[in-house]
């Protein structure tokens, strides 16, 4: 039996404005072998940001990311590090599971008061891995729709009208128009 390489997510895209956090579990195959968040050309979280904060996927990753970034967005992933096969959640070894330090960068980030999951892999992870520490209610805590292509239940216009919560948080800025 083949040993599965240990996999590892990104460093977080975040500065001292944030108010929000995205949170996802782990980059699937195609964003790591890009080194990008959600690069797969199907997934939807950067047409859905494009939408929402005008940070599409037809522009510059690194403008896309800074767009986050005075939007008041932070995104990160749970886990810093597992073993999968492929690219699912599904396919996720449980017992392999290193969580990032969500305490140590919540601590550093004091402006963060919501913290939004891509799919329910997040959530699940984040509940058993990091939220037993937490100081329970300082947080307000959402699950979205993932906007992977493996969750295709929701039309895109489902995903984004709920995806739309993410601004309510946010300070009324004018790349925010579409709040």
């Amino acid at each position: 039996m083949s040993r599965l390489p240990v996999i590892h997510s990104f460093a977080p895209v975040a500065d001292g404005t944030a108010r929000i956090l995205i949170l996802g579990s782990m980059p699937g195959a195609e964003s790591l072998r890009a080194g990008q968040y959600y690069a797969h050309r199907r997934n939807t979280f950067w047409r859905i940001m494009g939408d929402l904060v005008g940070a599409s996927a037809d522009i510059p990753y690194v403008t896309r990311t800074r767009m986050l970034r005075n939007s008041g967005i932070a995104l990160w992933d749970v886990l810093a590090a597992c073993t999968r096969e492929g690219s699912l959640d599904a396919a996720i070894d449980e017992r392999s599971i290193i969580a990032n330090d969500l305490l140590c960068f919540l601590a550093q980030h004091r402006g963060i008061t919501h913290v939004f999951f891509n799919g329910a892999t997040a959530e699940r992870c984040f509940a058993r891995h990091v939220q037993p520490a937490l100081e329970t209610g300082l947080l307000q805590l959402q699950r979205l729709p993932s906007t992977s292509p493996a969750h295709a239940a929701m039309s895109y216009a489902q995903k984004l009208r709920a995806w739309r919560s993410i601004l309510r948080p946010l300070p009324n800025k004018k790349n925010n128009k579409n709040k």
